[in-house]
């Protein structure tokens, strides 16, 4: 009875902090998660020369081809970013923000490095789940009309931004033997699932949002290293992507599971 008690209690806190952010939350999620597409557009352009003079060295494209890469990047990140925070286009933003993190992916080579890979997938999980609210969005314009329930691929993209988003975790698994990160990785890897099957999702994703936030702002304090440092631009990006992976389980906490998850077919038992 202990645990279920406080079980309860946690869900209790979870269920009130959620009442009183209920207007605010989904408003700071999106600005959460598009944060690192907005940086990294600005970045384009206060790094124009360095990025374009790099894709023209890696990949032997010519100072044309390397200029339009660099365009598009800054063009597409910005441009999606301001359509998501004035919510018009949304779903057009969003499949331009999976063509950039496509186009990353490759261009830079992250398609070989595994971390930087799950990490990219996370965020197309943040934005799936952007996707899948812009649908509730567009539904409840016609909230007088009967509906037949919830429609299946908004409920597939909620079960795969899900999904996606709990790749970020698992790159901040440790393995070593300290007790420390030993309990770490249990806690984290009992969270994760949660979230994955849909499971006291709000309560497990919260709790995520807070141990997430507290391991950016720890390692990734990108303002303590001198920017002429390339530390500093590495724990920038890191920083940023990070933020927007927050964002997107703070999506989580906002519109809930879907019906795709336990949670979801509990209702039913």
């Amino acid at each position: 009875m202990g645990q279920e008690e406080l079980m309860s209690q946690a869900e209790d806190v979870a269920d009130q902090f959620l009442r009183v952010t209920k207007q605010y939350l989904p408003h700071l999620a999106r600005l959460c998660l598009i944060s690192t597409f907005l940086e990294d557009g600005i970045r384009m352009w206060f790094q124009w020369n360095e990025q374009k003079e790099y894709i023209e060295a890696t990949w032997g494209c010519g100072y044309f081809l390397a200029t339009c890469f660099v365009l598009l990047n800054l063009t597409g990140q910005l441009g999606g970013c301001v359509l998501i925070l004035s919510r018009h286009f949304v779903q057009y933003a969003c499949f331009g923000l999976f063509g950039i993190i496509a186009l990353q992916t490759v261009a830079y080579s992250i398609l070989w490095d595994i971390k930087f890979l799950m990490r990219n997938l996370a965020l197309g999980g943040g934005l799936l789940l952007l996707l899948a609210e812009s649908r509730s969005e567009g539904k409840s314009m016609f909230a007088g009309v009967p509906s037949m329930g919830e429609s299946s691929p908004k409920q597939y993209m909620q079960l795969g931004g899900r999904v996606l988003l709990v790749l970020m975790f698992m790159t901040l698994l440790h393995f070593d033997p300290s007790f420390f990160s030993i309990l770490q990785n249990m806690v984290g890897t009992a969270l994760i699932i949660l979230v994955a099957i849909g499971f006291k999702t709000k309560l497990a994703a919260l709790t995520l949002v807070i141990w997430l936030l507290a391991i950016n702002v720890y390692f990734n304090a990108f303002w303590a290293v001198p920017a002429y440092k390339p530390m500093h631009d590495f724990l920038k990006y890191d920083f940023f992507q990070t933020t927007s992976v927050i964002g997107g389980l703070l999506l989580v906490v906002a519109l809930g599971p879907g019906g795709v998850s336990m949670d979801e077919k509990k209702k039913e038992w």
